[in-house]
């Protein structure tokens, strides 16, 4: 069980981490506000998806359990957007409301920060005030709506194109 007050601290996700990431993950998809996807991928899968920097666990200092997890992946293969990053964030059901999202966003700029990458963006279900609000306080901003971009369960829905851009890399 999650303990009341999350002190935690920011690893790097590894192979061997990835049945408590997929069942963190897993949760964010029945809860049908946090992706179109309908099932998670294999480890091979999910692997090869996302970038080798950028990949983080917020761990519980007290037990130990992985409390949530960020990384990157690609949104183009083209060189001009070497830079250019998608952001995903999922906390375990019962460790959200309690700073871990924010502990794993800001640690995922500063990532970014660190290996060049220039813009970070998300795309999230307008209905999740908590990520879209999370998003925002970590510097991101709303580029705009993206209405009926796709269809989830049979419902065509609209995302929130989010993106920061680095004070650091790009300037």
């Amino acid at each position: 069980m999650f303990e009341p007050e999350m002190r935690m601290k920011v690893s790097s996700l590894e192979a061997g981490h990835w049945n408590q990431v997929r069942q963190i993950y897993l949760d964010g998809i029945a809860s049908g506000q946090a992706t179109f996807e309908t099932a998670a991928p294999s480890w091979k899968e999910w692997d090869s998806n996302h970038l080798r920097v950028g990949r983080i666990l917020a761990v519980s200092e007290i037990s130990g359990e992985i409390l949530g997890w960020a990384a990157l992946s690609r949104v183009s293969t083209r060189a001009v957007y070497e830079g250019v990053a998608e952001v995903s964030v999922y906390v375990a059901t019962g460790a959200r409301g309690k700073g871990v999202g924010k502990t794993l966003l800001d640690a995922l700029v500063h990532k970014a920060d660190e290996n060049g990458l220039w813009t970070l963006q998300a795309s999230v279900f307008p209905e999740n005030l908590a990520s879209v609000a999370l998003h925002k306080s970590c510097g991101f901003r709303e580029v705009g709506l993206r209405e009926r971009i796709a269809c989830l369960k049979g419902a065509w829905r609209d995302t929130l194109l989010l993106e920061r851009r680095s004070r650091l890399v790009g300037i």
